[in-house]
């Protein structure tokens, strides 16, 4: 029987491809598969949870109370809670919330469709309906992560670093390619470790230099890499080939050699800014994305200034922030949660604010330039593009006038006419 299945895929890029890949089986099956649709009626709604930190697992409990506020009103018959929070605290959350019909883990994707009456036909990486628009795709190149980050609860959940073939993902990415992908957004929880594990040597250059050679893909973008022992060459290789997108995601968390070697995260100040520094020296156009962690334990008011100080003087392009929040099982877990709600929000906000000067500053410096752009979606009266500088959904976005007859998934030459903290506003050169 063919069932409608709401799919709500919560937390990162990495859960939205494993979303993705349990979409497309079920569709293969027959069965009718939306994503976060809260217009319609569902047989079964499947939530796939994020449970990395305080803010994220309550978007997970809020998402999952929704959905039996709905089964209550007989708008969805059946719950499927699948994902990390569900790995983590699939007992407690059993317990708690009784009108959830069935608790997954994190591996356990095929235990999902045989509850669906659904099987898996051949590869299980065969079968993937997008959720993004079709012309960009994450490819999720491992699996785990076998850092051991004192804040960080991914290794307890996700256990440890499992990366793919080389040649199924190289495989995968002309499957995608060849259905209208243009861009390919690489992904893992640190990229920089990939094919360690199968290889005993990094892989990342590797892979790149083989996905390069697939005519169709014009842009190939690195997210989630790790500062310590990284990789150079992958920016050599960024360098020279036009097809890798001048950008790199790199989260340094932050700046402090106490709070660095607390996070264990096998890196120190000297080290973070010679890193930065090399990566501008060979691509100076780089537009570089990093995240830091305010209100860890014992993060005094001088580490904070050291942070603020830091950030101001390596202006980075994008950058994220994020409140400390306590994991179970992780070694931060045994620290002292010494710094209080209020200073951490403070902490954030005003890391904030020197960013958004940052970005103001930056894209006012591009005013009068031109940039190749994608166009990723029709929104009121514009067309809302992305440079190859900024990754979907998380940065920077070109706005463009509607008056001009474009297409989504296409790429065109713009000139920045004006800009605000975090878009740019342009026009088509034509």
């Amino acid at each position: 029987m063919s069932l409608k299945i709401n799919i709500i895929s919560l937390g990162c890029s990495k859960n939205t491809v494993d979303s993705e890949f349990l979409a497309g089986h079920l569709t293969k099956r027959g069965h009718i598969i939306s994503y976060d649709n809260s217009r319609q009626n569902f047989d079964v709604a499947i939530i796939n949870t994020c449970g990395f930190i305080g803010d994220a697992k309550e978007e997970s409990i809020n998402t999952i109370l929704m959905q039996c506020a709905l089964k209550q009103s007989q708008k969805v018959d059946k719950i499927i809670v699948c994902g990390c929070l569900s790995q983590r605290y699939s007992k407690e959350l059993q317990e708690e919330i009784p009108l959830v019909d069935k608790f997954f883990g994190v591996f356990q994707w095929e235990e999902i469709l045989e509850y669906l009456d659904t099987e898996v036909e051949g590869s299980y990486y065969k079968s993937r309906l997008l959720s993004t628009p079709k012309h960009y795709a994450y490819l999720k190149i491992a699996e785990g992560c076998d850092r051991a980050c004192s804040y960080c609860a991914i290794p307890l959940i996700r256990g440890r670093n499992i990366s793919r073939k080389l040649e199924d993902l190289v495989n995968e990415a002309k499957e995608l390619a060849i259905s209208g992908v243009k861009e390919i957004i690489l992904i893992a929880q640190d990229t920089t470790y990939y094919g360690i594990d199968l290889y005993g040597e990094r892989k990342l250059a590797d892979l790149l230099k083989e996905l390069v050679k697939i005519e169709d893909l014009k842009w190939i973008r690195i997210q989630y890499t790790y500062p310590s022992q990284f990789p150079i060459e992958v920016i050599e290789l960024m360098q020279k080939e036009e097809k890798i997108c001048k950008y790199i995601d790199i989260p340094l968390q932050h700046i402090n050699n106490s709070i660095l070697s607390s996070m264990k995260r096998n890196i120190n100040a000297q080290q973070t800014r010679d890193l930065i520094a090399q990566i501008r020296s060979l691509v100076p156009e780089i537009s570089f994305r990093t995240t830091f962690i305010v209100g860890y334990p014992n993060e005094t008011e001088e580490a904070f200034e050291e942070l603020k100080a830091f950030v101001k003087e390596m202006r980075f392009e994008r950058m994220g922030c994020f409140i400390y929040s306590p994991e179970e099982g992780t070694s931060a877990f045994e620290l002292e949660d010494n710094i209080s709600d209020e200073i951490k929000q403070d902490r954030l906000e005003e890391l904030l604010l020197i960013q958004q000067e940052i970005s103001s500053e930056i894209n006012q410096s591009r005013i009068g330039r031109e940039f190749e752009v994608i166009i990723d979606r029709r929104e009121q009266d514009f067309w809302i593009a992305r440079t190859q500088y900024d990754s979907p959904e998380v940065d920077n976005e070109v706005l463009i006038s509607d008056k001009y007859k474009l297409e989504i998934g296409q790429f065109y030459k713009v000139k920045i006419v004006d800009a605000v903290e975090f878009d740019l506003i342009g026009e088509v050169i034509e």
